[in-house]
Order: structure tokens, then sequence, then C-alpha cells
């Protein structure tokens, strides 16, 4: 549903977001075959049910950072609804099939500490890549996996991700509308990071980012997880999320901002050379990435 000027956007999303709901009897657990499921597949499906917790404290970021904006903390209320019903629908899967390996209430606490608060439009970008990477993530793992009903589960939770970024990009193309030159610069200074995960050694998804100076190094959703390094493992060991799957969230990332942006960005090198136009434009603003 298109959203016109100085319209709220979070009216259209609830009704968007209605038509695309999906329950847990959606699911035919029915054709759930245990030959199917390795100890090492359900594992990796305890650790996704725990990182998607983490839109707990997401949450209290969002609403908390966001308090200016009531359009966009009112969409909260159904991002945090989905996210959480991700990690819900993957402890139920266990629950039925692997109740050794559902997650304890502890277990899930553990991720939920406070974050520092951080610039809105860099945090909005931020989620919007991971979205797009998460979109990925649960498509590769969905192949990955052998068993039927969990095939399903991710492709169904992955479809949810590609929706969630297309309402934060609404909320980035009201961001621009209403503060240009700041949104510019935010957008495009996190976007040459999120898109560079070829040349880091670290998942780049806001579960994997430093966000609590007080608590550091543990201070990532991932470094308070059962076991910190599943998520690498995960990556590249198991789904081998490699270079094309990659090369794929890169090019999701520069394809929007540059619509977004009304520019073609045909790599990394092409929008840092937009942002360090920006930043020259005003350097009194210039931006370190």
């Amino acid at each position: 549903m298109e959203v016109k000027d100085n319209e709220m956007i979070y009216p259209k999303i609830y009704i968007d977001f209605e038509r695309a709901r999906w329950s847990f009897d959606d699911i035919d657990w029915e054709q759930f075959d245990a030959s199917q499921l390795t100890d090492e597949q359900a594992l990796s499906i305890k650790m996704n049910a725990i990182t998607e917790w983490a839109a707990l404290p997401a949450t209290e970021m969002f609403l908390r950072d966001n308090r200016h904006d009531s359009d966009f903390s009112a969409f909260m209320s159904i991002w945090f609804y989905e996210e959480q019903k991700h990690s819900l629908i993957l402890i139920e899967y266990l629950r039925r099939f692997r109740p050794d390996l559902v997650p304890t209430e502890e277990e899930l606490h553990q991720i939920r500490f406070e974050f520092d608060e951080a610039p809105p439009l860099e945090t909005l970008m931020l989620h919007f890549c991971g979205e797009i990477r998460l979109y990925h993530w649960y498509r590769r793992a969905a192949e990955w996996h052998t068993e039927p009903v969990i095939q399903s589960i991710y492709n169904t939770v992955a479809k949810d991700e590609a929706r969630h970024g297309g309402a934060y990009l609404q909320f980035m193309k009201k961001e621009l509308k209403n503060n240009t030159e700041e949104a510019q610069k935010a957008f495009t200074k996190i976007g040459v990071l999120m898109a560079s995960a070829r040349r880091t050694n670290q998942a780049l998804h806001p579960t994997n980012l430093h966000v609590n100076e007080a608590l550091f190094p543990n201070d990532t959703v991932q470094s308070r997880m059962p076991e910190p390094g599943w998520l690498e493992h995960w990556l590249d060991k198991q789904i081998q999320f490699d270079k094309a799957w990659e090369s794929k969230v890169s090019g999701r990332i520069l394809q929007n901002l540059g619509i977004l942006l009304k520019q073609t960005f045909n790599s990394v090198q092409d929008l840092n050379k937009f942002r360090k136009s920006l930043s020259s434009n005003s350097p009194q603003n210039s931006i370190a990435v």
C-alpha cells in the first residue's frame, strides 16, 4: 500500500502485515521426518531461536531512541510481535521434536541487556540491512536443512524478514523527505559498512555488533549465546553462506540505496564515493567509516 506525503506509515503497514499474517496452525507439522533432522541441525535451530529473542532488547532500544517519532515507535508493536513469533515458532519446533534442546528462560534472558544510545537514523539503516541479510541467511538455511517442516518454517520467516525490510525502507524514505542531508549521510555511512561484509572477519548483522561499551567485549548478542562462536560456524561450515550469497546481500543493499537516493551504485566503491561527496559538501559534518 502506497503512503502519501505527510501520512503516517504505521497504519498502512499494519494493514499490509495483517494480510500477510500466518499462524502456527499454518505449519504442516504432520510432515515431520525425524530421519531428516540431525543433532547438528537441531542445535542450530536452538541458537537461531535464542538469537531471534534479541528483538526484545532491540525494541527497548528503538522505543527509547525514537521518543520523538510516534509513527515509527508504533510500528515497533508489529515488528516486535513478528520477530518474537520467529523465536517462538523455532522453540515450538524443538518442543515437539527435540524437547531436550528447548532454550531455558535463563538462556533467553542472557541476551536481554541494554544497548547504548545510538543515532536513530544510523540504527534504522543498520536494521534495514540486517533484515536483508537475515532474509538471505534463512533462505540458505532452508536449503541446508533436510527436514521438510523446518525447511518450511525458515522459508516462512524469511518472507517476514523481507517484509520488515520493506517497512524500514518506507521509514527511510520518510526521513529523506524530512531531513535529507542528515539521512543521506547516515544511510550511506552504514550502507558502506553493511555492504562490505566480504572484507570483514565477522558476520555484519545487528546481533553481532558491539552495543554497550561498559560490557565490552560481552556486549554483542552473539557473545552472550550458550555457544558464542556458533554464528560464524553456522554461516561458514553449515549453511555455507559463501561469496556468491554475500554478493546477493550487498547487491540488494546497493540496489535499494540507489533507488532511495536516485543514484546508481554498482559497487561499494561507488557508494563510498557518493558518501564522501556528501561529506565534502559539508566539511563540518564529515563522516568516518
